[in-house]
């Protein structure tokens, strides 16, 4: 199964990233996925279903412990199995 997962960190700086997006980006770049996207205000990548947990697992934990105050995700199934 292929999942895709899309997340923002808060709070918000629109003059520099903050440490905890900068670390959230670090985790989904690093991880073994792929369609990576990072962007300034929405994050997204895909890939194989336990990559992809993996990868979310470690996304909260660190974002949460650089400060992020809120995360906001969504995870959908993608695919010919998704509709």
């Amino acid at each position: 199964m292929r999942l895709r997962v899309e997340f923002t960190t808060e709070p918000f700086d629109l003059d520099e990233a903050p440490a905890h997006a900068v670390v959230a980006r670090e985790v989904i770049q690093s991880a073994e996925l792929d369609a990576v996207d990072v962007g300034p205000f929405g994050n997204t990548a895909e890939g194989d279903a336990d990559a992809v947990l993996s990868a979310v697992d470690s996304l909260l934990r660190k974002a949460l412990e650089s400060g992020a105050t809120r995360i906001s995700l969504q995870v959908n199934v993608v695919g010919e199995d998704s509709k």
